[in-house]
């Protein structure tokens, strides 16, 4: 399955409070399933989810539907907010908007999917430096909410593995002994299902990606073989299919509730959706509950880009985590008639395709007025002669790479070049195709075209020529990846982080794919939905060598870290290979060795989040139904979102601020003695002051502040987006923070 299909693709989920089997959904019409939010009578707390469960059930009696369908709760939930999933009608909600403690109601929404080498790429090597000292993770629990998981595969055997840890509170719901020491808990919350196995594929890539035991001789059809593992391989998992196919707000909610109360300590999510509100995103919701009891909370950016405001998944207490390419190719390259050479890459690679030259054909200019053909979409080919011929078709226009290659195939074609679209430029993707295929640059499609233009035979073939290893442009901002700022909070830089997600290889439900008839244990596929849990498992790797550090911690741990530079020691670049702009790197690229050990970090208290949600301007309900209790903005230190101690800044400059001033906080988890020195990148046309300009810490745990303003020059430009840096840096570490200003 190509990426486009996974970009396509949705999904769902269930509750632990009300165990409605998956079968037994009603499948009403008239009634739509919709998230209402309440909130308690002053003096009124519920110690028993029992007494909560009937309190919701109350708001039901006052709903009479006109439809003669009884509105019914679906979900009930406990710790990611007060309220409950029902199927109501528009009359019955209503009815609820009478109710004492009713707040609101909305219809859900639907939210889509965002996966051997990448550890060695992120210089995680077996058996020295932060992966042994680590412990690889051992003692914590990923949480994966997905799309399920295909529990046989050897990535999930619990070899070494030592008993999850007695807070352990989940259930394995397979229906034979799947579950293990690895894999400790299994739940599903998609309608239809009867057990939490994995359908798709995608739900087994991300949890193998995130703590997939080690397994040797890992390859798709022979190539990038070697042994492939998750980030935190001895971490355990914990299970949550909610796609099957679709993923809904009501299941999603549950599946977080779930969660934070069997104990996870990290939680992975590779879904989303564009809000502009936090209090309008569920999955924003419901990861400040699970931040408040200590969980890092990790979602993918989304598959949007190149475009900036594209991001999802923006709130503060999320770790928002963009996708990059790793330094592996597996190339197959097009040689044509004339001798020249272009690479590109395709997993499938036959050992028997011919090396003679064979007639080369572009669809599109068989019949311009087909705008279809150049697609290469199913229906548009039936009417061409390309039986025989190498066909070139261009990426995108709605139809899937693999698609696109079964339409060649179908009509006899011989094999296929897919050509990029502009937007896409050098981003290349190694896919299953099912005829032999290389997938080559924008800019060498445009020469390959000229060629069959130029020529009244045009002629080539594809040299198939495996796992190349050292591409020093590595990492490369995906095209794919979105791009901040967040809709809902400028202030804040996003995405924090980029991980790998580029032709990511990890374990695969085993099936028959292409037409080798080989059965596929693994694949390689691509997203921010592989780029997530990635750093859901260094996340973990974090968490298991410093189990005190609060999910703040470990993130500006992440970010102060993350490296600027690729392999090259060059600027990372876009995929144009032109320097990325920060909206689409954040802090730049993980380095877990180096995020292991910090020196400073810049944390936040749950309670710190209080002034800048009022400070969004938002309503005391507003807020209130983020932080599940009642507050009064009024008699809150309201801050300007951009005085957060985030371990970045964003600031947005008008002709009526021309400067602007902020705190932060360091905390000393480091050296107990140690100085710390300024350094300052100011963003073109920006002056940055800050004072103290050196920090001395004389213990473990210590706090100090610092204050910086920023000035507007004259000379800066208007409608740009600039960016610099300040670090502070000691005789052994170095925190980083960038500054995006726009």
């Amino acid at each position: 399955m190509g990426i486009l299909s996974f970009l396509s693709a949705f999904c769902i989920l269930n509750l632990h409070s009300l165990a409605i089997l998956a079968n037994d959904y009603p499948k009403k019409s008239s009634l739509e399933t919709y998230i209402v939010h309440v909130e308690a009578p002053d003096g009124q707390s519920f110690t028993q989810s029992e007494d909560l469960d009937i309190w919701y059930q109350s708001f039901l009696s006052t709903a009479t539907s006109s439809s003669g369908e009884g509105p019914e709760i679906v979900y009930s939930y406990h710790f990611v907010f007060k309220g409950f999933a029902a199927r109501l009608s528009p009359d019955d909600v209503k009815a609820l908007e009478k109710k004492e403690g009713f707040i609101s109601a909305h219809p859900e929404e639907k939210y889509s999917l965002h996966t051997t080498h990448s550890p060695n790429f992120l210089k995680l090597n077996q058996n020295m430096g932060f992966w042994k000292d680590s412990n690889y993770g051992k003692g914590v629990i990923i949480g994966v909410i997905d799309t399920g998981i295909f529990p046989d595969h050897p990535s999930f055997s619990d070899e070494g593995m030592p008993p999850p840890p007695a807070k352990w509170k989940g259930k394995c719901e397979f229906n034979y002994t799947a579950c293990n020491n690895k894999l400790i808990g299994a739940r599903y919350f998609s309608f239809g299902d009867t057990a939490p196995l994995d359908n798709d594929g995608h739900g087994t890539h991300t949890a193998s990606t995130a703590a997939g035991n080690f397994v040797k001789g890992a390859n798709v059809f022979g190539n990038a073989n070697g042994t492939a593992a998750g980030i935190a391989p001895l971490a355990h998992l914990a299970i949550y299919k909610v796609c099957s196919p679709l993923c809904l707000e009501s299941s999603i909610l549950a599946a977080m509730d779930t969660a934070i109360q069997d104990g996870v300590d990290v939680l992975s999510l590779s879904l989303g959706r564009l809000n502009i509100n936090f209090y309008d995103n569920s999955i924003a919701i419901g990861a400040f509950s699970a931040m408040e009891r200590g969980i890092l909370v990790s979602c993918s950016a989304g598959n949007e880009g190149p475009s900036n405001f594209s991001l999802m998944n923006a709130a503060p207490w999320i770790l928002t985590v963009g996708a990059s390419t790793i330094d592996r190719n597996i190339r197959a390259t097009a040689l044509l008639e004339n001798n020249e050479k272009f690479h590109g890459q395709s997993t499938f690679q036959p050992n028997d395709f011919p090396s003679t030259l064979l007639p080369l054909v572009y669809p599109a200019m068989l019949n311009a007025s087909d705008f279809s053909l150049r697609y290469c979409s199913p229906l548009s080919l039936n009417n061409t002669d390309i039986r025989g011929k190498i066909v070139l078709c261009d990426f995108g226009g709605k139809v899937a790479s693999i698609s696109k290659g079964i339409a060649v195939k179908n009509v006899g074609g011989a094999a296929m070049i897919l050509v990029n679209s502009e937007e896409y430029a050098n981003m290349t993707l190694s896919e299953t195709h099912v005829v032999p295929t290389t997938h080559v640059s924008y800019a060498d499609g445009l020469k390959i075209k000229t060629y069959i233009n130029s020529s009244s035979s045009p002629k080539a073939t594809i040299l198939f020529e495996g796992t190349i290893i050292g591409d020093d442009h590595a990492p490369v901002v995906a095209a794919f990846s979105s791009r901040g700022p967040g809709l809902g909070s400028r202030g804040i830089l996003k995405p924090d982080i980029l991980g790998p997600g580029v032709n990511i290889l990890a374990a695969w439900p085993v099936s028959v794919e292409n037409n080798m008839n080989t059965k596929l244990t693994f694949n390689i596929i691509s997203g921010t939905s592989m780029s997530c849990p990635h750093l859901s498992g260094v996340a973990a790797l974090l968490k298991s060598a410093h189990p005190d550090w609060s999910p703040a911690a470990i993130k500006s741990a992440i970010m102060t870290t993350a490296d600027v530079v690729n392999l090259a020691r060059e600027p990372i670049e876009d995929e144009q290979f032109l320097p990325a702009k920060i909206f689409a790197t954040g802090a730049g690229h993980v380095n877990p060795s180096r995020a292991s050990d910090p020196g400073l970090v810049y944390d936040i208290k749950p309670k710190d989040y209080i002034p800048y949600l009022c400070g969004l301007n938002y309503t005391d309900q507003q807020v209130g139904i983020i932080l599940r209790h009642r507050v009064d903005c009024s008699k809150e230190s309201s801050i300007p979102e951009e005085q957060l101690n985030y371990p970045a800044f964003a600031l947005t400059f008008t002709l009526l601020s021309p400067s602007q001033t902020y705190t932060r906080t360091l905390t000393n988890v480091g050296e107990p003695k140690s100085s710390y020195s300024l350094e300052i990148v100011p963003p073109p046309g920006i002056e940055v002051r800050v004072e103290p300009k050196k920090l001395n810490f004389s213990e473990l745990n210590q706090k100090i502040s610092y204050q910086v303003t920023f000035n507007r020059l004259s000379s800066a430009a208007n409608n740009t987006v600039v960016q610099g840096f300040l670090r502070w840096t000691s005789h052994k570490h170095s925190v980083m923070s960038p500054i995006a200003v726009s």
